[in-house]
């Protein structure tokens, strides 16, 4: 399983999950992916399991990447322990997940295949992700572009009539 070697702190506060995935929401290594479509932690045996689910489908052919690192420790306190006495002791660690976060890669597969190595890949993990290609990629890309676009051209035109109705 995955964990640091060694870690600045032993113990961190929980933090906040808002926001979007400002990096790793890109292909970068295979055809194809999964990311996630909502926040939540992932623990290294979660990660594992996946990972294994993933490679026995697919019969140890192709490859994997793992794009995400449990780098937070979990603590937690013993059962039946009253209130206060300090934090737990770190029982796990866990990788923060934020929507749009590419979580695995594949690549060497049919898209069929990977697809459906991806489904069972995120059937292990706690929150929601969906399978993408660089294909798909490229077109939300091209959309979103297309988008902003639209949006430049509506503003200009607005302006350019807010200043002839000025004169």
């Amino acid at each position: 399983m995955l964990a640091p070697k060694r870690v600045k702190w032993r113990k961190v506060a929980k933090g906040k999950m808002r926001g979007k995935a400002d990096r790793g929401g890109t292909l970068h290594f295979g055809e194809f992916g999964l990311q996630a479509t909502e926040c939540g932690r992932i623990t290294s045996k979660q990660i594992e399991a996946s990972r294994v689910a993933m490679t026995r489908y697919v019969k140890r052919g192709g490859k994997i990447w793992i794009r995400v690192f449990p780098d937070k420790p979990i603590t937690k306190k013993a059962a039946e322990t009253r209130m206060g006495s300090g934090k737990g002791n770190v029982e796990e660690w866990a990788a923060v997940i934020k929507p749009g976060r590419v979580i695995f890669e594949m690549d060497g597969i049919p898209k069929s295949e990977a697809f459906e190595a991806l489904r069972l890949a995120n059937n292990k993990l706690p929150l929601h992700c969906k399978p993408i290609s660089k294909a798909t990629e490229a077109l939300a890309k091209a959309e979103l572009e297309a988008t902003r676009k639209a949006k430049a051209e509506k503003k200009a035109a607005a302006a350019a009539k807010a200043t002839s109705a000025g004169r």
